[in-house]
């Protein structure tokens, strides 16, 4: 099934498909034989899952992305005090090749222009094993979770024409920035720029910074954790260039552009972003690369500085059907259907804010559990305490697709977001006030897909249906019919009340009834439903304790009233019967306490 996310970046990807403005990069030749139709778009969470659409496996040179990353090995090489001597971090407010120095010390402004990344080659320590380049190379392969690779005609092109570049190398020896003849880190320069990349290369570089420093696919360390938070500053502050600030205003992620028309955005703490398009604004970059970013981060809610932003995964507990069950009595045959296919209704407990990045988990769940033949899902809301207009919109997108595969999302515990809920587009019948409500919805669904009937009877229920008396013989049969009084009771009348003595029990013969307790602001609260079959009131009635909730009828209820002294006088009169009804009413309280067990087992994992 394809996600409500996935279909939204193809509605992306359509919307800027057609447009052809901005010019792809000439300057260096061999970069001007780039298709300007190429366009890609790519977002890989933190813990690895990819979106992608479009172009996103067409290889490219990843200029000026580079830059960034190789920083952070500077660091790692030479220490933030011995690199900030060097190389400053401030925005230049100039243009990406400008010969920006700082007045007295020749430094440049920041390592996300030339002359900065210049510099940063320079402080990146060859080995005896491997060449700058080489270290350079298997760095940005660390990011990436694959081998890369030069691209030697692209780099043959840079260095054919760097002159300017050449000249800042020298500028830079000068200034003692760089300590030897700069002509190799030049060279180092020009291919660590000319490294084959993909789309989805970068989103998964993104995705590696947004973790940390740790690839999410390889679950290998590519970067040092102390020089993450670094690398993101000056990719926030100086990554786009001259556009820097608008682009932290509109979009608010650290991101790097190149000129080879990708760009590498991070939501730290979360997820990638790849975007790739090789015709540029006047600024160098990718002129779609930065519609699509405004986009992903407008619709998205994805600025950084979004109060409600959190990497916390909006799934408190997950269980299923068959350990969690409504809140009533269901005759045997019933209970052994949804313990064999109760997993086919799935519960996502969910919890804290609802923003793209929490619900990005949820849904992915979502489609698994579809996937794997769930036919119901409940997503209860109770501990949750935000939800933005985002996270709304693909729940009515989730819901509508699952629907289409013949799967039933439904919300309960909504609260204060039922109305949100109903706006965005959620049938107010697929929003339940309770979990027990929703459940009970979802099995009754369930127990007539699997059978192919309703479980609840028609009509009056007969004595040998009846649990308690299923397995008596005809004439004990004969003698309960001819000794026990049948009752009526109307619908909201008081069957049993809490407190009062327990001289008796009922069986149902039709009808539903609910058990009731009161909290302590002596408000109802319902525990159980019974119907047709059902012992009423035994629990009490067996330890002589007095009743410990109410018991209202629901609709007309007709009962067989079983009283406590034919029942005590059953050991003289027929010990058989009342072993039989004590062996039932046992079985009957073993099987709720079971359950019982399961479901609280099931509540409080995760």
């Amino acid at each position: 099934m394809l996600s409500p996310i996935q279909e939204y970046l193809k509605t992306l990807h359509s919307r800027y498909a057609s447009v052809m403005d901005g010019h792809v990069a000439d300057y260096i030749p061999e970069l001007s034989k780039a298709d300007p139709r190429h366009f890609g778009i790519c977002i890989a969470t933190r813990d690895g899952h990819v979106y992608e659409v479009g172009d996103t496996r067409q290889s490219f040179t990843i200029q000026s992305v580079s830059k960034a990353l190789a920083y952070g090995l500077a660091l790692e090489d030479r220490g933030e005090e011995h690199v900030l001597a060097r190389i400053g971090v401030e925005p230049s407010g100039e243009a990406f090749n400008a010969i920006s120095l700082k007045e007295g010390t020749g430094a440049p402004f920041n390592p996300m222009i030339n002359a900065g990344a210049i510099a940063t080659c320079g402080q990146v320590l060859p080995t005896d094993e491997q060449s700058r380049i080489e270290r350079i190379l298997a760095y940005l392969s660390g990011f990436a979770g694959r081998q890369l690779d030069i691209d030697e005609a692209i780099y043959q092109s840079e260095s054919d024409t760097g002159h300017r570049n050449r000249a800042i190398g020298w500028l830079l020896r000068n200034f003692e920035i760089i300590d030897e003849d700069p002509h190799e880190t030049l060279e180092t320069y020009f291919q660590q720029c000319s490294i084959r990349v993909t789309c989805r290369d970068l989103a998964i570089m993104g995705a590696t910074l947004a973790n940390q420093g740790v690839n999410p696919l390889t679950q290998k360390r590519a970067i040092a954790a102390e020089y993450v938070d670094n690398v993101l500053g000056v990719m926030a502050t100086c990554g786009m260039y001259d556009w820097s600030g608008e682009w932290v205003y509109r979009v608010g992620l650290p991101a790097k552009s190149g000129v080879g028309g990708g760009i590498l955005a991070v939501l730290p703490g979360q997820l990638g972003i790849g975007v790739f398009s090789p015709p540029l604004d006047s600024q160098g970059n990718s002129l779609r690369g930065i519609r699509v970013c405004m986009d992903l981060s407008h619709e998205l809610a994805l600025h950084m500085l979004n109060p409600a932003a959190t990497p916390r995964t909006a799934v408190r507990v997950a269980y299923h059907g068959g350990e969690v069950t409504a809140k009533r009595r269901l005759p045997p045959s019933a209970r052994e259907t949804l313990r064999r296919h109760g997993s086919r209704i799935q519960v996502l407990a969910l919890q804290g804010g609802l923003i793209f990045t929490t619900l990005e988990p949820v849904i992915r769940k979502a489609i698994q559990l579809a996937d794997a033949g769930c036919l119901h899902l409940i997503l209860d809301m109770h501990a949750v305490v935000m939800a933005d207009a985002v996270s709304l919109r693909l729940l009515s997108e989730l819901r509508s697709k699952l629907i289409q595969t013949g799967v039933r999302l439904v919300l309960c515990q909504t609260g204060r977001w039922k109305a949100s809920l109903t706006e965005a587009g959620i049938a107010a019948s697929a929003i339940y006030d309770t979990e027990d409500a929703a459940l009970e919805a979802c099995e009754d669904a369930l127990l007539l897909e699997v059978t192919g009937a309703t479980w609840r009877s028609l009509g009056p229920m007969a004595l040998d249906q009846c649990v308690l008396f299923q397995h008596c013989n005809a004439e004990d049969l004969a003698m309960i019919r001819q000794e026990l009084a049948p009752r009526v009771y109307e619908p909201g009348q008081t069957m049993i009340s809490a407190g009062e003595p327990a001289t008796e029990m009922m069986v149902i013969l039709s009808g539903n009834a609910e058990v009731q307790i009161r909290d302590e602001a002596q408000n109802r609260k319902r525990v159980d439903v019974l119907t047709s079959g059902m012992t009423v009131g035994e629990m009490a009635f067996l330890d002589g304790s007095p009743r410990s909730a109410d018991v209202i009828a629901q609709d007309q209820v007709r009962c067989l009233v079983v009283p406590r002294q034919w029942f005590v006088d059953l050991t003289e009169r027929n010990p058989v019967l009342k072993i039989t009804l004590l062996q039932e009413m046992t079985r009957e309280i073993a099987a709720r306490l079971r359950q019982a067990n399961i479901e609280n087992g099931a509540r409080q994992r995760g």
